[in-house]
């Protein structure tokens, strides 16, 4: 299967920035669903940004205009910009990737086939 390497979190304090990285270990079409979800402790796992197979992106409410989702296909690459990062914001990331295509402004969590380690964001106030 394809392997999904997350990087790039760390502990920072509120209204810092970070960007988050994930590299696919084979290609994959660019117009598949991608994807960077989360999980707080205690809390269900939840999209928190897409590209739509349209090439369109989308972002939860919770986040949108902070958080901005990017991919470099040449490198088989799928990042995560974070601003002004908020300390309800402190969670693993996760991103993931989908063997078809997804249209809709909100993907499915079973579009998404292939999902990486995570890496960790904290944040402080």
């Amino acid at each position: 299967q394809v392997q999904l390497v997350e990087s790039g979190g760390g502990s920072v304090q509120a209204g810092g920035s970070l960007r988050l990285s994930c590299v696919a270990s084979t290609y994959a079409y660019s117009g598949y669903c991608m994807g960077w979800f989360r999980q707080a402790p205690g809390k269900e796992r939840e999209g928190v940004a897409y590209i739509l197979s349209s090439g369109r992106t989308t972002y939860a409410d919770s986040v949108k205009g902070r958080f901005t989702i990017s991919k470099d296909y040449a490198k088989n690459t799928l990042y995560l910009q974070i601003d002004s990062l908020k300390p309800e914001d402190t969670a693993m990331y996760y991103c993931a990737l989908g063997r078809g295509y997804c249209w809709g402004d909100v993907p499915k969590h079973s579009d998404f086939d292939y999902w990486g380690q995570g890496t960790q964001v904290t944040v402080s106030s």
